[in-house]
């Protein structure tokens, strides 16, 4: 078995820890947070694992194969850094860094070691992002035209980054996965109500190659949890509804066909097609166990992840350039290339 060391027990650990404590492919040996009261009730659901305020404690562990690292942004590179040296694996959650200089550094670091450095972009190695992905690249929907995709919740707010970097960093990898691409250039609009310097919303225009539109709506304030990704183009349209755990994909047979004058309301009508909507079945696993197997498969037989450093290292680019944005009243900015 491999032993993974969890670092953070607060909202996303506890599930690392539930995930990566089979005691078949591998152990939780060790659980650290600096918050003592965050450590208990680790303590009390799983009493066999050992626990510690002290980060140093897992890279000194010898027993620890492993570090999946479950702390706010902030704290990633620094922690991931000293993971790598000490000669872990690293699991980050997203986004890898809050900085592309950062997370070439990391990169650098992880291949320089022979060491698997991962990203937590938890959202490709759900069954129905991969769906979705197979009918884009078997073309079932046809040219892509624009892609629009909703997260909004009442909460949580985060103090230590923006919704762009909390919320976005899921869309983004979404569709860099979708596509095999990252995006060209990216505008932004937001505002910042609860924590000054911090946005609770914004509205972003990514611009993909092949004239692909994405648009995104992210929001910590709104009255309605919404986690919808509509998909458009010239043969069929499709809805992802993440919330529909029976039911998440939906494929509209429905197109506007192109005329060049339409003078009455008949024409109009003759130019729109509206035909069956096919509901494909989809497995139920839990994207998380996917994404922790991948990670241990990865360690196991040295294979490249599917959310590695590189892809983690694209949606770190794609965010600094949607911050800039931002910060610059919303105009049009170029993604950094590689």
């Amino acid at each position: 078995m491999l032993g993974i060391a969890v670092i953070g027990a607060g909202h996303w650990g506890p599930n690392l820890i539930r995930n990566f404590h089979d005691r078949v492919e591998s152990e939780v040996v060790l659980v650290v947070d600096s918050d003592e009261e965050k450590l208990q009730p680790v303590r009390a659901r799983f009493p066999d694992v050992r626990t510690s305020t002290t980060f140093d404690d897992a890279l000194r562990d010898a027993r620890v194969d492993a570090i999946a690292i479950a702390t706010p942004t902030t704290t990633h590179f620094a922690l991931a850094k000293a993971s790598l040296n000490a000669g872990k694996h690293v699991l980050v959650e997203k986004p890898m860094t809050t900085s592309a200089q950062e997370g070439r550094e990391l990169e650098q670091l992880s291949a320089s070691r022979g060491l698997v450095l991962m990203v937590g972009h938890v959202f490709v190695y759900n069954d129905a992002v991969r769906r979705v992905r197979q009918y884009i690249h078997d073309r079932a929907l046809g040219n892509l035209f624009y892609i629009a995709m909703t997260r909004t919740n009442l909460g949580p707010i985060r103090g230590d980054v923006n919704v762009a970097w909390d919320l976005a960093a899921h869309d983004i990898s979404i569709v860099n996965y979708w596509l095999a691409t990252d995006p060209v250039s990216v505008s932004a609009t937001g505002r910042s109500w609860i924590n000054p310097g911090l946005e609770d919303a914004i509205f972003a225009t990514l611009h993909y190659p092949d004239n692909v539109l994405v648009h995104l709506h992210c929001s910590w304030l709104h009255p309605r949890k919404s986690r919808e990704v509509v998909v458009v183009g010239d043969r069929a349209m499709l809805v992802f509804d993440d919330l529909q755990l029976t039911e998440p994909i939906r494929i509209y047979d429905s197109v506007v066909t192109a005329e060049r004058y339409i003078d009455s309301f008949a024409s109009y009508r003759m130019a729109v097609r509206e035909g069956d909507i096919v509901i494909p079945r989809v497995p139920g696993a839990e994207p998380l166990r996917n994404q922790c197997d991948h990670f241990l498969q990865c360690i196991r037989e040295r294979k490249k992840p599917l959310s590695g450093a590189p892809e983690g290292l694209a949606v770190v680019r794609s965010l600094e350039a949607l911050e800039h944005s931002l910060r610059s009243g919303g105009g049009e900015v170029p993604v950094a290339s590689e």
